[in-house]
């Protein structure tokens, strides 16, 4: 098992996006989806420290938060990363995107990216994700990426798997 912290913090790329670690820099444009523990951030400040918090948990190795990077604009568009299970050799894949960047396949991209890499990299044996009833964009996403739904949760949310 490879897991978190790495010697060098993992940069994965495609053609269209770069997973990449978040910097002080990027905290503007990630604003609006900033969160740690289900909480948003109401200002800069609140996201730099909420990144420290989510560096740390990646510094103890029970997470990684990867920013995604649009290549033609060098600009952070969402994040992606794994963020529960590792010490079990799983990973809950989790994922947001900001708002005027949705349905341009950023996020196909990247779960796809961060996919291979836990299979892969970390060789998880299993990935998971958890999501609104209502959402139907992260339904039709994580179908689309061969997650299997396993179970309607509390509080109107569904838990999908995938597994080696």
């Amino acid at each position: 098992m490879n897991l978190p912290p790495f010697d060098i913090f993992p940069f994965i790329s495609d053609e269209k996006i770069r997973l990449r670690q978040i910097i002080a820099s990027d905290m503007n444009d990630l604003l609006d989806i900033s969160y740690y523990d289900a909480k948003q951030a109401k200002n800069v400040a609140q996201a730099i420290e909420m990144q420290a918090k989510i560096d740390k948990d990646y510094d103890d190795g029970n997470s990684i938060h990867w920013g995604i990077e649009d290549i033609s604009t060098n600009k952070i568009v969402g994040t992606c990363g794994y963020y529960r299970g590792l010490d079990k050799g799983e990973g809950e894949l989790g994922c947001v995107l900001l708002p005027q960047f949705r349905g341009k396949g950023f996020m196909t991209n990247a779960m796809q990216l961060a996919i291979d890499f836990g299979l892969e990299n970390m060789e998880l044996k299993r990935i998971w994700a958890i999501t609104s009833k209502e959402n139907n964009q992260a339904i039709k996403l994580l179908e689309r990426l061969n997650f299997i739904k396993l179970t309607d949760l509390p509080d109107d949310e569904i838990e999908y798997e995938l597994k080696r």
